[in-house]
């Protein structure tokens, strides 16, 4: 099973803050990004990685990725996911 990176609740936190509803789906596995996210009427599957990790995906991860027909966003910083969500900061 799949452990939280370390800046995913303040991330959460962040989304939430600016009216984002967001579903924690870190745990799903097989390289299912960490949150589903919605704002505006618009889904976004975002994947979750810490700055040491230098944002690489896991082998299951880029399967998911390259199998899914919509984008899977990856961020690092609160600052990245609000711009995916079309928040400016």
């Amino acid at each position: 099973m799949s452990r939280a990176d370390l800046n995913q609740s303040e991330i959460v936190r962040a989304l939430r803050a600016v009216g984002a509803t967001v579903h924690i789906t870190s745990q799903v596995g097989g390289g299912f990004p960490d949150l589903v996210c919605a704002i505006s009427g618009k889904n976004y599957l975002i994947e979750i990685k810490n700055k040491d990790a230098r944002g690489k995906l896991s082998t299951s991860q880029l399967i998911f990725r390259d199998k899914w027909k919509g984008k899977v966003h990856v961020v690092e910083t609160v600052d990245e996911a609000l711009k995916v969500i079309g928040v400016n900061v």
